[in-house]
């Protein structure tokens, strides 16, 4: 019988020219930029073009997708009322997810998949979604939503939305670095769930509607609301070390530590992690970097981490980042989606272009010749 790689572990699915990892070195590289050349340095703007379209914008270019994305923000009032209907408790993933598909009910072109229709949707998803996450942060606090301002950049007119004033350059520039760093990471769950929905010739929105159901997951996106909570835990138990020790001696798991594919330092944390740091002392709450550092530190010592090759990866830090912009944990993974909605309609628009069903085998390990027994016979 062949060996099955579990999880499909090491199965190259198809090829892509949009994002590399590299596991064993330590690289994540878009369209053949390092994300240590380009993380801090790039405008997420300018990293959605390059997904999209392969090479990075000239002034003009980006001056363009500047202005079509603004124009493409505002939400259409009866997806404003609904919003104002879900029940205030909901989690913020599953209302995302929900009005992500409900876009496409109000999108008379929805199904059209050919390559200038796809790349409207891209760019009305990628604009729009910040504003929902933002509206409904605000609903579910008894607030009232917040237009977009054309004027701001994407990273700036969210934290506009969210809090109703203009936001400092420390803030923007921590939420743009985040939203660059996570916008793509080769075939991940969530992005190879989506390119498989479009493999069926299935609408635009049907496959970011997967994807965000499928980033939703602790074992995914979720991992970075987990890992806050568990730095909120180590914190209240007042000691740290001591907390860290119950946790590994009852098998809880350390969250944000270890990552499917790198065997060294996810890339991505050597630059959240100076500016996790940075953000936390800035906003005169460094404990949750120290606490964070902390856990991070005892993980070296342990023999568990250190024999498997477990580094902190870009959940750990990024946890720090977005607590210290005011969000609540559950809104994490909604900004995770903020961001790899860049990639997922990259690999949507590269999957249109040369399109196959994605539909592999499975090896089936049941039971064989077995006989029908009549239901008034059965025991």
């Amino acid at each position: 019988m062949t060996t099955t790689p579990k999880g499909l572990a090491g199965v190259i699915a198809a090829d892509t020219h949009i994002s590399r990892v590299d596991g064993e070195k330590g690289e994540l590289i878009y369209r053949g930029y390092n994300i240590l050349d380009i993380g801090e340095k790039a405008s997420f703007e300018e990293i959605a073009y390059l997904l999209w379209h392969g090479d990075l914008p000239n002034q003009a270019q980006l001056d363009t997708l500047r202005t079509q994305l603004a124009a493409r923000r505002e939400m259409p009032a009866n997806l404003l009322a609904a919003l104002k209907t879900v029940p205030t408790g909901a989690v913020p993933m599953a209302v995302l997810r929900t009005f992500v598909s409900w876009l496409g009910q109000l999108d008379p072109t929805a199904d059209d998949t050919t390559p200038s229709s796809v790349q409207e949707k891209s760019l009305r998803l990628t604009a729009i979604i910040p504003t929902i996450v933002a509206a409904w942060e605000r609903i579910r606090r008894q607030q009232e939503p917040i237009p977009p301002r054309a004027d701001l950049g994407h990273a700036a007119n969210f934290l506009y939305m969210l809090n109703g004033v203009e936001p400092d350059a420390a803030a923007v520039n921590a939420l743009n670095a985040y939203l660059v760093l996570l916008a793509d990471h080769g075939f991940n769950a969530s992005t190879f769930a989506a390119r498989v929905t479009t493999g069926t010739l299935a609408d635009t929105y049907s496959a970011i509607t997967t994807g965000i159901g499928t980033l939703k997951g602790g074992a995914h996106g979720g991992a970075n609301q987990l890992a806050m909570e568990q730095f909120i835990a180590a914190a209240s138990a007042g000691d740290v070390a001591a907390w860290y020790h119950a946790a590994r001696a009852n098998g809880q798991r350390i969250m944000g530590i270890g990552h499917r594919v790198y065997k060294v330092e996810d890339p991505r944390a050597r630059i959240l992690r100076p500016l996790a740091e940075k953000m936390a002392h800035g906003s005169g709450a460094g404990h949750w970097y120290e606490v964070a550092a902390q856990i991070e530190a005892l993980t070296r010592q342990d023999d568990y981490f250190v024999e498997r090759n477990l580094y902190a990866n870009v959940d750990y830090y990024s946890a720090v980042v977005l607590y210290m912009l005011g969000l609540p944990t559950d809104q994490f993974t909604c900004l995770f989606a903020m961001s790899r909605i860049a990639g997922w309609t990259a690999h949507v628009m590269e999957q249109v272009a040369d399109n196959r069903l994605i539909r592999p085998k499975a090896q089936y390990v049941g039971p064989e010749g077995r006989v029908f027994t009549p239901l008034p016979q059965r025991s």
